[in-house]
């Protein structure tokens, strides 16, 4: 079968692999559709920390934001998977330690994690292995491009559960890629009032079609009036926007930290302490992986306008390196269909 295979830092090329075949308790997914994100890039051009840390290693096969159709299983068992549209969790916890047994498995010291971390192949190619106890069903009505949003979608709602969002609530989400405009919906179904802080244009008009009732500049926004929202979702990658989201939040509100930059960040605790602001820290979207498809079947939240393009395969190096398709609309997600053959 046809896989993206990255053979060291930013050479990749679509390689012939052996075709996967499920042990028990494992399923083998046809691959329908792979979104890219930041992680994936990072591990493209070697600048991912794992790597340095020695968690995963080159060559890689990356994907892990995906769905399918179960097409193989290991064992009867698993039988009632075959033919059934599925994604899966990213997160694939040992089963055994103090934080698998009480529901934590995304903060397993010994997991693996589809296409990242581990020796786990991620789904950009036509076929994966996945196993069956981190799979979720989808239902046939949710799109494509839905499903293969489920996790970022989980990481979002955890972010907007974390937010403690309520009607009414004024919510500042920092960030207009695919995150924080995920999150902004997932804010918008809950009755909140949102404000998207964002650079590009394009990204903040779309905000504004999916509802947001408010949009900012992100320089805008730095020079701003101190504890203007009842909570804040920091969903950017720039190191200064840890200690503006604190500042912005109001008194006994709430801060979300789901972007991360590739320098410290820091916060000043005096004002965390005496606005008596919560903060969280979301790390995955396995707690959310469940909610996020039910909003997408029941229609709260329709995410689709995220995707820019559809490409194979072979397209994504070049996307990789942030070129995109001149056809390519405004939204931040690039999704990839392995049966494209170019």
């Amino acid at each position: 079968m046809r896989a993206l295979v990255v053979a060291s830092p930013r050479v990749a090329e679509v390689t012939e692999v052996p075709d996967p075949t499920a042990q028990p308790g494992q399923l083998v997914v046809q691959v329908e559709r792979v979104g890219i994100c930041g992680t994936d890039v990072e591990l493209y051009t070697g600048e991912m920390a794992y790597i340095e840390q020695g968690f995963t290693r080159f060559p890689l096969r990356l994907g892990h934001e995906w769905t399918g159709r179960v097409v193989e299983v290991g064992d009867s068992a698993d039988e009632a998977w075959l033919g059934k549209r599925v994604t899966g969790d990213t997160m694939l916890g040992c089963g055994r330690c103090s934080y698998c047994l009480s529901g934590h498995q995304h903060v397993c010291p010994f997991r693996d994690e589809v296409g990242i971390r581990g020796d786990v192949a991620g789904a950009l190619a036509e076929k994966f292995v996945l196993p069956s106890r981190f799979a979720y069903e989808i239902p046939e009505h949710v799109s494509l491009a839905a499903a293969a949003l489920v996790e970022p979608g989980g990481n979002s709602l955890r972010a907007v559960w974390a937010a403690d969002v309520r009607p009414g609530h004024e919510v500042l989400v920092l960030g207009s890629g695919t995150i924080g405009l995920l999150a902004a919906q997932f804010a918008l179904a809950e009755g909140a009032v949102v404000t998207v802080g964002g650079v590009r244009p394009g990204s903040l008009e779309l905000a504004r079609s999916l509802g947001a009732q408010h949009t900012r500049q992100l320089d805008e926004l730095a020079s701003s009036e101190s504890d203007s929202f009842d909570s804040v979702i920091d969903a950017t990658s720039v190191d200064t926007m840890p200690g503006l989201a604190l500042r912005l939040c109001k008194p006994a509100g709430r801060v979300v930290y789901i972007g991360i930059s590739s320098t410290p960040s820091r916060i000043d605790t005096r004002d965390l302490l005496l606005k008596d602001v919560t903060a969280v820290g979301i790390l995955s979207a396995s707690p959310g992986l469940a909610g996020a498809i039910a909003s997408f079947a029941s229609g709260a939240v329709v995410p689709d306008s995220l995707v820019s393009e559809v490409i194979g395969l072979a397209e994504v190096p070049d996307r990789f390196e942030g070129r995109r398709g001149a056809d390519a609309g405004p939204g931040p997600k690039v999704h990839v269909d392995p049966r494209i053959v170019e």
